[in-house]
């Protein structure tokens, strides 16, 4: 739901009287909820609902979707508002149509149905005392038939087996500096400097992170919590490491990851503005190459830290995150588990088959003007089945926990799931139905538990 707080002044707002077949005609006024006699004015919470009739969100293909909307002001629906709607497949454009919340303050709008697996989104647009407010549902058809769309590379065992060993040659001259304001009486904290493949593939480059070790002598299972994407530094994780876990935060762009906020803004919107897509045609060099194998990398660093426990290696991220946890897992054979929330990447060329794909959406076309995106070229379509999560995602040997929402708007569940389904390895999939691109408390907490319990805490 959608929550802002806002002033009702007494008001009288547009409305539409419901016509025929619940088309929109003439604006009616009605006005808002009553100022309390003792008050000048009232600030109000205002929340609109947008859910699939089934409580499950979860049809069969050829079921009829349905979808309950309402308009919430401190708690209590409101009648009368009208509401800008469109219903079609999650990522792509439709049709918007008008209608209006009736008396007992329950819109319901049919949805139609799918003839193939994927998901159906309802969007509602409305506006309350001059705010505008958007909010969607999302239903589900037969979501665990998704097949992926992207191809598979005969020579993609190959490729990442030579890029390997590539990564190999180059020695890892680690390099960690103690960072006495983070560390505690539990946990030393270090960043660290860990020598990896340049971009493209030049002499000293390197993956930056920040390491926090228990300081009670032992040997301790590692996690390596990879990033989602965007410019930005990394706090480490010391809490973790309280409780007897190596952990490793890393960056992805070769910089350290320790400096002002100020410099991580200058390179969002310049040098590494459009990184997810540089060099796209390159399949030797695009970006990525370097960000996968710097993952391996730095648990190349922590497998030979002394206080690792020799066993029990984990990684785990959110989003891009998710992404490379996947990615990881599959290339290193090291990895005993891995957590994946709403990962990225996941079948890009679902927009080249009518359908959603996932971040960074480089297939999609224009928004605006409905033009094929300038990423479509046989080159560049052909380098992302190199780096596509699908493919990755087929090749998992290890337990994974993988977690996601209906609602996610950036990496879209179409996407998700076609990765997902293709994955023969031990798996368990959290969904938080009504989430966006974010991990809800409740989510992250089961999650977390599944994590302590896969690295052995009590």
């Amino acid at each position: 739901m959608i929550r802002r707080s806002i002033a009702l002044l007494g008001f009288l707002f547009n409305a539409f009287a419901p016509g025929p077949c619940g088309a929109a005609e003439a604006p009616t006024s009605f006005n808002i909820p009553d100022v309390p006699p003792q008050a000048d004015a009232r600030a109000a919470t205002v929340e609109v609902h947008v859910v699939p009739e089934k409580p499950d969100w979860t049809y069969r293909v050829g079921e009829s979707a349905r979808f309950i909307v309402r308009v919430i002001v401190d708690s209590r629906p409101l009648s009368g508002v009208p509401v800008t709607y469109s219903v079609g497949p999650e990522m792509l454009p439709a049709e918007e149509r008008t209608a209006v919340v009736p008396a007992d303050g329950t819109l319901v709008l049919d949805g139609g149905t799918m003839n193939q697996p994927g998901f159906l989104r309802c969007t509602v647009r409305t506006s309350v005392a001059g705010r505008d407010y958007t909010r969607w549902g999302t239903a589900g058809f037969s979501p665990e038939e998704i097949k992926p769309t992207q191809t598979e590379p005969a020579d993609f065992d190959e490729f990442w087996a030579q890029s390997k060993a590539a990564l190999a040659r180059v020695p890892v001259e680690a390099k960690r500096t103690l960072l006495p304001e983070l560390c505690t009486n539990k946990v030393d904290v270090y960043h660290v400097a860990i020598r990896t493949v340049g971009f493209p593939y030049t002499e000293g480059a390197r993956v930056y992170g920040i390491l926090c070790v228990p300081r009670a002598s032992g040997r301790y299972p590692a996690l390596l919590q990879v990033p989602g994407a965007g410019v930005r530094p990394y706090p480490g994780n010391p809490d973790l490491a309280a409780r007897g876990v190596i952990t490793l935060q890393i960056g992805i762009h070769g910089i350290p990851v320790n400096l002002p906020e100020e410099l991580y803004g200058q390179l969002r919107t310049s040098a590494l503005r459009d990184y997810n897509v540089t060099r796209l045609d390159d399949r030797e060099n695009y970006y990525y190459r370097r960000v996968y194998l710097s993952c391996v990398r730095a648990n190349d660093y922590l497998c030979s830290l002394p206080e690792f426990d020799g066993q029990n290696l984990l990684v785990s991220g959110g989003s891009q995150g998710g992404q490379l946890s996947i990615v990881t897992a599959a290339l290193d054979p090291r990895v005993r588990a891995l957590a994946s929330y709403y990962p990225a990447y996941c079948d890009v060329t679902g927009y080249l088959h009518g359908r959603a794909g996932g971040w960074p959406h480089m297939m999609a076309r224009d928004a605006k003007t409905g033009a094929p995106s300038h990423h479509t070229t046989a080159e560049k379509v052909a380098v992302t089945a190199y780096y596509d999560v699908v493919n990755f995602a087929r090749r998992l040997r290890v337990p994974g926990h993988y977690a996601w929402g209906y609602n996610d708007n950036v990496c879209p569940p179409t996407s998700l799931f076609a990765a997902y389904n293709v994955i023969t390895a031990p798996k368990r999939l959290l969904l938080a139905l009504s989430t966006t691109h974010q991990t809800a408390p409740e989510e992250g907490a089961v999650v977390d538990a599944w994590i302590a319990d896969a690295l052995g805490l009590k």
